[in-house]
């Protein structure tokens, strides 16, 4: 495994992960600045956008937030009056730690989604933000996350344009479209962070997503 110094963790670090070592180092050592440092600075608005775009799809319940973090997509959900319960799954359990303190879920999981997740099939909702990105997690984490899903359970997840094409997102859900996993196919192509990121990282300060919707079948 990897290992690297996250003394200073960084967005270009987290992009560059190869690791599952490296990753839970990083986030160990960002977890308690995060919020305050990161999503602040940066202007993080890809959790408000898919929250956003959850509701205004329909939404449903309970929903289960995949890469939760320390919890900004459920701050952004309950904002926006997304109710009923909101479970987490992250690959941190520093970063759960944080979300915990927030009070928003009614559980927290630790796992590695590209792996069989051990939660029962019981969604109405699965929404994620900032998971499927450069150095994260690619599209064979999709069945997974279907695994859990209610028949009609709307899905609101972020992808990053960086690896929208490059890591095959494009085709595998056009794919899983085509065998009948998916309906209601929707993109929403937003940005990711606000006008205060140029200032603090140009190189990613114009990052795109796609919000992707669809239903499980």
């Amino acid at each position: 495994m990897q290992t690297c110094d996250m003394s200073d963790a960084d967005l270009t670090t987290a992009l560059a992960l190869t690791s599952p070592d490296a990753c839970l180092s990083l986030y160990r050592a960002w977890a308690e600045s995060y919020d305050a440092g990161f999503a602040k600075d940066m202007e993080y608005l890809l959790p408000a956008h898919v929250a956003a775009a959850f509701g205004a799809a329909g939404g449903g319940t309970p929903v289960l937030d995949i890469g939760a973090g320390t919890g900004l997509l459920a701050e952004s959900l309950r904002a926006m009056g997304q109710e009923g319960p909101l479970d987490a799954v992250d690959f941190s359990a520093d970063m759960l730690a944080q979300a915990a303190r927030k009070g928003l879920y009614r559980t927290l999981a630790q796992a590695d989604i590209t792996q069989p997740i051990p939660l029962p099939r019981q969604y109405g909702g699965i929404v994620s933000s900032g998971t499927f990105t450069a150095g994260h997690v690619g599209p064979e984490a999709l069945p997974n996350l279907l695994a859990l899903a209610l028949p009609g359970a709307q899905f609101a997840l972020s992808v990053n344009m960086r690896v929208w094409k490059a890591r095959g997102f494009d085709t595998a859900l056009d794919a899983m479209r085509a065998q009948g996993q998916i309906t209601a196919l929707q993109l929403i192509e937003v940005e990711v962070y606000g006008s205060a990121a140029a200032a603090i990282d140009q190189s990613h300060a114009n990052d795109r997503a796609q919000v992707v919707l669809f239903r499980a079948v």
